[in-house]
Order: C-alpha cells, then structure tokens, then sequence
C-alpha cells in the first residue's frame, strides 16, 4: 500500500490479519494495475494491437485500469486505521518516529526496486527507443525519489506508478498528524469524546478533500487530492470499532455519496464502494485469506514496485526481434505479466520478507507525543 498499507504485506508490519475480501480486493488491484501499464505504455500493446479482440480489452485496460489505484486507497486508509485508533496515537508513541517507521518500510524495497528499474532502463535503450523509456537518470533525480519528492520537484519518474508510494506515505503522514493535533487540541477532553474527537478531524480534512482539492488535478500531488478516498477506508474500519457500526457506515456511505453528487468521479465512486464493502465484511464476514487470493494479496507491493522494470525488458526484447508480429507480441504481453508476478514472489521473499525485520529494529518508537 499500507506502507503502502494497502499493498505491502509483510512491510505493513504487525501481524496480518487476513481476510478474503481484502486479500481479493488487493489481488485483483495489483494485478489490474500491471495490465494497464501493459496496456498503456507499448510498443507490444502498439503491435499487438492488430489482432481486433486483443485491441479492445487493451482500449479498456488503458482507459479503466488505473481505477484500481482507488481500492488501493480505501484499502489502504482501513488497514492504517486499524493500528491508529481515533482516540489518538497508540501508546503515546511520537508521530514524527510513527512516520519515520513507516518511510523505512516503505522505502527499504522501494530503493532496491529503484535500483532495478534504472539498470533495466539502461539495458532496454541498447534495444529499443520508446517513450516509455526515460532519460539517464541524475543522481539529484535519484534521490529525490528516494526521498518520495520527485513529484512535487517535478522530476521525471524513475518506474511507471511511483507516484503512488510518495501519496500512500503522505496520507499515511497526514492521518498520524490529524491524531497527533487531536491529542493537542483536546489533551483535557471531557469523558466520553475520545471516540468522536479524531474522526471529527480527520472528515474535516476528508470533506475539504473530497469538495475541493480532488476537484483540482493542480493538487494531484499531495496528499490532499486523495485524502478523501483514503478516509473514507479509515471511516469504514472506525465505523466498525464504534458502538453503532451500521449507523456510522451509513454515514461514511452519505458523505461519499454527497461527493458524488457533486461531481461524479469514477475513483470515488470506487473507493467508497470497496471501503463500505470491507466494513460490512468485517462485521459479518470471518474469513481467512487461501490459496492463490493470499498468495497475490501478498506479494502485491512487490508486485507493484518490480512489475515496470520486468515489462519494460521484455518489451524491448520483443521491439528488438519481432518488431512487427501482432501474434509474438501479444505472447509477449501475456510473458511480461507472467514475468511480473514470478519477479514479485522472488523480489517478496528475498528482500521485503528480509529487509522487514531490520527495518522494524532500525527505528523503534519510545517516546510519547505528548502528555495530556
């Protein structure tokens, strides 16, 4: 996700705790999100593109796809809120370590996957000359990425969707602050309000989110464009911890509803539907993630981090020879995603299975915020 709570398994940290809609919802997304970039970036979609039943589902890859982004949203503002509770921050831990845990997480496979991307980019120039291929990278370039900066710095993308990790970390960020000044702002709250207190907050943020900032694509590079969605994830899992459950999530189902009435937008729509769908789960639903559901749920951050390099070889393998075949490429897409997901068990395994431990131990939280 979420580290990308959403799309990590093991980098979320914790214990995970499976379920079957979650796990389906993630599989589906990840790999929803690797056809689109198939489909969108070529040149294999390009050629392959001749073959007219293969055109059309590629015309909806591309134009559909990237929709998948928006569970990932919702699912990963629900998993967030399940270790942030609206009363505050757990155990008083300090919301500057909180965020700092989360980047290390996040940030461990991602450099690796960084890595991966621009020698794959560098080999793939040698093949084939593409839009899809960036320039050199330079090493402010770099690390601008590495610091999740290069959208809001303006730099070109080093891998196709690492937009997406420098948003999970800002929403991520922004929700422990709105706890964090909950803390602050009602440090002597009357009994009883811990409960409303923060999500009161965080829907403020949420509202101005959903009725303002996502109405403007200038903001689509903060987090306050995808705020919205992502709280209406963290409403669901608090709607589900409340004394009314089904009460509350009629009350996230409003406010979505209000958004999209205002303006309908497909990533709303679809974030409100997979939230609301993972609180009623959790109420009425116990169970556990199996088989290859679980198994994709998984491994779907590596997925999303490896994917890009992956088709970007295989892609210029292709150009390279059989340049001009409608039916080698289309073998070609159908080997880039099979690659893909091969790559994200390996890269799952042998480095964010590995790096999770020592990130957890690299910065651990002893501090409280603040005493109240």
């Amino acid at each position: 996700m979420s580290c990308a709570s959403s799309l990590a398994g093991a980098a979320a940290g914790g214990e995970r705790q499976q379920m079957f809609l979650i796990d389906a919802f993630k599989a589906l997304a990840a790999q929803l999100i690797v056809l689109h970039h198939l489909a969108w970036y070529g040149p294999m979609s390009d050629v392959a593109a001749a073959l007219l039943p293969l055109a059309k589902g590629q015309n909806w890859l591309a134009e559909y796809g990237r929709y998948a982004v928006a569970a990932f949203l919702a699912i990963g503002g629900y998993l967030a809120a399940q270790g942030l509770k609206p009363h505050g921050l757990p155990n008083g831990k300090s919301p500057l370590c909180l965020v700092m845990q989360r980047y290390a997480r996040l940030v461990g496979p991602y450099a690796v996957a960084l890595i991966i991307a621009v020698a794959s980019a560098s080999i793939a120039r040698h093949w084939m000359t593409h839009d899809s291929i960036g320039s050199a990278p330079q090493l402010g370039q770099f690390f601008a990425h590495l610091f999740l900066l290069h959208d809001m710095l303006e730099y070109e993308a080093l891998s196709a969707g690492v937009w997406y990790v420098a948003i999970d970390f800002q929403l991520y960020a922004l929700l422990v602050l709105l706890l964090w000044l909950t803390g602050i702002m009602f440090g002597r709250r009357p009994a009883g309000a811990d409960f409303f207190l923060g999500p009161l907050l965080v829907a403020g943020v949420a509202l101005a989110s959903l009725f303002f900032f996502n109405l403007n694509p200038d903001w689509d590079h903060t987090a306050l464009y995808f705020f919205g969605a992502y709280a209406l994830g963290v409403g669901s899992r608090w709607a589900v911890d409340s004394a009314r459950p089904h009460a509350a999530l009629l009350l996230v189902a409003a406010i979505g509803a209000a958004a999209l009435a205002l303006d309908f937008r497909p990533r709303i729509a679809i974030a409100l539907l997979v939230a609301l769908s993972l609180g009623l789960a959790q109420l009425h639903m116990r169970m556990s993630g199996v088989g290859v559901l679980s198994s994709l749920s998984r491994t779907s951050y590596s997925l999303f981090l490896v994917h890009f390099p992956v088709c970007l070889l295989i892609s210029a393998a292709f150009q390279h020879f059989a340049p001009a075949s409608p039916a080698l490429n289309a073998v070609g897409l159908l080997a880039a995603w099979l690659a893909s997901n091969l790559a994200a068990a390996f890269f799952y395994r042998h480095v964010e299975i590995r790096m999770a431990p020592w990130l957890s131990r690299w910065i651990t939280c002893r501090r409280p915020a603040y005493s109240g």
